[in-house]
């Protein structure tokens, strides 16, 4: 797909503000698309929306609340309001305890944005896209969602349900022509994922990818790019990367 097909075609960002979000508005605003933007951060959506030279309507919402994901959905303005792709990338990792050590009020947060909040946001999506017969729903998984880690828990957890989740959307939508594609990236370097997940502790978020060459936003942002610009007959399920310092291999043995 040439950059000129984007043109007069809509895409619709959860997260959009800093990281993944942020590389896929700018790609997409390149190649000529109209953008809704939703984040939490009016000031960096502001901010954004000014440096974007193609039409962008911002959402200043939380995920998380489903009542406010309706009204704002429902409240798109008309030249917004035909979602030609939805990019689920809101989400978030907190802490790295074990189970029997980590903090329920983490685990509730990373269910109600990871799972619950892409869930609202693609159902408040879904009915226009079915009317239509046509659209592509794209979901940010991690490799997390298949391989476990030490104090991957409930983050991992969360990725496997939007893993099923998103082949399970496929199945429900054989008979439209829409599509579905779960992104699943491995270690990602050059976002706020770590220094959320440590909750500001930048140094400690810095630990995480020294001495290696981790993915970058770009990356992620070109592999959903892709995925979107394919010929509409086709559709790609998943889509795995990591960088090559990283690989899944190696089962965990405690010889105590």
């Amino acid at each position: 797909m040439t950059p000129n097909n984007w043109t007069n075609r809509i895409v619709f960002i959860t997260g959009a503000t800093a990281g993944f979000g942020l590389a896929m508005a700018r790609q997409f605003a390149n190649a000529g698309a109209s953008l809704v933007l939703l984040g939490r951060r009016k000031d960096r959506l502001d901010e954004l929306k000014a440096a974007l030279s193609t039409p962008v309507h911002t959402i200043v919402c939380d995920v998380s609340y489903r009542q406010e994901v309706s009204e704002v959905i429902d409240a798109l303005p008309p030249a917004f309001a035909a979602v030609d792709v939805l990019i689920n990338n809101a989400g978030l990792a907190l802490g790295l305890e074990g189970a029997d050590h980590a903090s329920l009020d983490d685990w509730d947060t990373m269910i109600d944005t990871n799972l619950k909040g892409l869930a609202y946001v693609t159902r408040a999506i879904l009915p226009g896209m079915v009317e239509r017969n046509r659209g592509h729903i794209i979901n940010l998984g991690s490799v997390a969602g298949t391989y476990p880690y030490s104090g991957g828990n409930m983050y991992g957890a969360t990725k496997a349900a939007v893993a099923q989740f998103s082949l399970n959307l496929l199945t429900d939508l054989v008979k439209t022509k829409i599509r579905v594609t779960n992104i699943e990236p491995g270690m990602c370097g050059g976002s706020e994922f770590s220094v959320v997940r440590f909750k500001g502790d930048a140094e400690k978020a810095a630990k995480v990818y020294e001495n290696t060459e981790p993915l970058t936003a770009e990356d992620v942002s070109d592999a959903v790019f892709w995925a979107a610009s394919l010929p509409a007959h086709v559709n790609i399920n998943r889509i795995e990367m990591m960088p090559v310092c990283q690989a899944p291999g190696g089962l965990t043995v405690f010889r105590g």
